[in-house]
């Protein structure tokens, strides 16, 4: 995972600011996983794993988040490494539960080398992931804690609404505020205290993050339903076929008849891969638009809690990430 050209968070413009950072924060996970005493059978699993690199969105937002407010130190870097290794660790637990056969392009580690050996990586990661956070400063150290207890029961929480057909539109964005945009508050409110920042400032970059975290689990959603594999490097539907709740069915559920919502209610119960009689429905009454309308919103809320910010390179930087993360599905 070197900074190269081809890294994928060279793909999103407003990175370039940190590009740099990123790479060497995208080493330092290397080196915190490949060490002397790697037993000779793990490099083949860790390889694999260390080859399929993201395009760094959580640690760019610790990095910009920085800049924003000051100069990006060495702690940024090393948080920065430690919110992707969290990330990471969590995509391996959740490519187990949904049957992930496809990550990042690439066949997942379940898919290679069994569901045990990718929960067990996961464990080994989060080990790490303990250990780099064990020398932070107790305020960071604790953010950073409470941002992996507040995914883990967002998570759980969601399981526990699977086949739940009423759910809501406000519990669902309940549900991925824990789930994924608590991860990226977290992470831009990283960024602020590791810069030594007002505390206002600090909670502007919180909010900017909870908001912006928001449309990108939305987008994320829309994408599970309607998006190319090739585009998205994952597993297509697996969230559907986990009977699991995204903006656009609860939108959907809301605006048929009893009758249709009838129908709608037994292909969301389906445990087949094939949704395309549900997306058909989506588009015909505009589910999928509402979604990307709401995710847009949110988008706008992101921006406007950067109001307290300084202008400058770091903070337009964050603003076009949030275009981003809505814009992403079009």
């Amino acid at each position: 995972m070197s900074a190269s050209q081809n890294a994928p968070w060279h793909d999103i413009p407003s990175f370039a600011l940190v590009a740099p950072h990123l790479g060497q924060a995208s080493e330092l996970i290397r080196r915190s996983l490949v060490t002397p005493q790697s037993a000779a059978e793990l490099e083949p699993l860790l390889e694999h794993f260390m080859s399929r690199g993201g395009k760094m969105i959580r640690p760019a937002l610790v990095l910009l988040g920085g800049a924003c407010l000051g100069q990006i130190t060495d702690e940024h870097v090393r948080v920065a490494a430690i919110v992707e290794m969290l990330h990471d660790a969590t995509l391996l637990h959740d490519d187990v539960m949904d049957d992930g056969q496809t990550r990042r392009g690439v066949p997942t580690v379940n898919r290679l080398w069994g569901n045990e050996s990718a929960v067990l990586l996961g464990d080994f990661v989060l080990s790490r992931v303990f250990r780099m956070a064990a020398g932070l400063d107790p305020p960071v150290a604790k953010v950073v804690a409470e941002t992996a207890v507040r995914v883990c029961e967002g998570e759980l929480r969601q399981v526990a609404q699977k086949k739940n057909w009423q759910l809501s539109e406000a519990e669902y964005i309940s549900i991925i505020t824990d789930k994924s945009a608590a991860f990226f508050s977290g992470c831009c409110r990283l960024g602020g205290l590791l810069a030594r920042a007002e505390t206002q400032q600090i909670e502007a970059l919180d909010r900017y993050g909870l908001y912006a975290g928001i449309a990108f689990q939305i987008v994320d959603d829309l994408l599970d339903i309607a998006g190319d594999e090739a585009r998205t490097g994952k597993t297509p539907q697996s969230d559907l076929g986990k009977s699991k709740l995204t903006l656009a069915a609860i939108h959907l559920l809301e605006t048929v008849g009893d009758s249709a919502r009838e129908q709608v209610c037994a292909l969301l119960d389906r445990s087949d891969d094939s949704k395309r009689e549900l997306e058909d429905m989506l588009l015909r009454h505009g589910s999928l638009d509402y979604a990307h309308e709401c995710a847009r919103t949110y988008v706008l809320k992101a921006t406007e809690a950067l109001k307290p910010l300084p202008a400058g390179d770091a903070k337009q930087a964050l603003i076009e990430t949030a275009h981003f993360m809505a814009d992403r599905a079009a």
